[in-house]
């Protein structure tokens, strides 16, 4: 499904888009700086107190009946598949939940939806914060949609100040394969939402505009330099 959805378009985009070497200017291409290979990893890992914040709060806000039921369908479908506890077992969630999502849904949302929106608002932020809105809307998850969001924008930024898919793909399979390996042997992960202070929330923040701001300094990626390159073929 996640290949279909999200692997299947960006391909297409890809080649109707651009003239020469469409997997490269879709994103699948070298960084210029190694250290980016590692930043957007941690800066996944170190978002998660801000999210599971994000998370308390989303669970506050009123939603219709069948939302929350959708909901917990979901999650106990999810908490069941992440169970077994077997070495097949956990490779093949890691495949198919962790590494395969990674690479399909980095392709879909960041390579081409993003490219998309940025050259539609002619913002870098704007068409970053409505891609990361639209990656957690396709999840379904309503009572998940504002950290799923703040994990949207994350990836569209590293993608965005590294042009390059890899180090979100790594950074996205990273984050998905750490829940399914916690999962495997804690089910109640999927559905229980932690209580986590303001004060780590606000230093999460911190952090993770500190190194956003760390990956903008080392960038040399400009939206003219982007899109004048989309528009010349260059």
């Amino acid at each position: 499904t996640s290949v279909v959805l999200f692997g299947l378009p960006a391909a297409l985009y890809a080649l109707v888009t651009f003239k020469r070497e469409p997997l490269k200017e879709l994103g699948f291409r070298p960084v210029e700086k190694s250290i980016f290979y590692l930043v957007p990893a941690v800066l996944l890992l170190v978002s998660i107190p801000l999210e599971g914040w994000l998370g308390m709060i989303n669970k506050q806000l009123p939603l219709p009946h069948w939302m929350h039921t959708m909901e917990q369908s979901k999650d106990a479908q999810v908490a069941r598949l992440l169970a077994g506890k077997r070495p097949l077992d956990l490779v093949v969630n890691l495949v198919v939940m962790a590494i395969i999502p990674g690479i399909v849904e980095e392709a879909g949302f960041r390579g081409a939806l993003q490219r998309i929106m940025i050259q539609v608002f002619r913002s870098p932020w704007a068409g970053i914060i409505l891609t990361g809105m639209i990656f957690s809307a396709f999840h379904g998850e309503f009572e998940g949609f504002l950290p799923r969001t703040a994990l949207g924008i994350l990836l569209g930024a590293a993608y965005w100040y590294s042009r390059s898919l890899w180090p979100v793909i790594i950074a996205h399979a990273v984050f998905n394969g750490i829940q399914v390996i916690a999962a495997a042997w804690y089910p109640n992960m999927v559905t229980d939402n932690p209580s986590v202070p303001i004060f780590w929330a606000l230093l999460s923040l911190v952090i993770v505009v500190g190194l956003l701001a760390y990956m903008r300094k080392r960038s040399t990626v400009t939206y003219e330099k982007i899109y004048h390159a989309d528009r010349t073929g260059e």
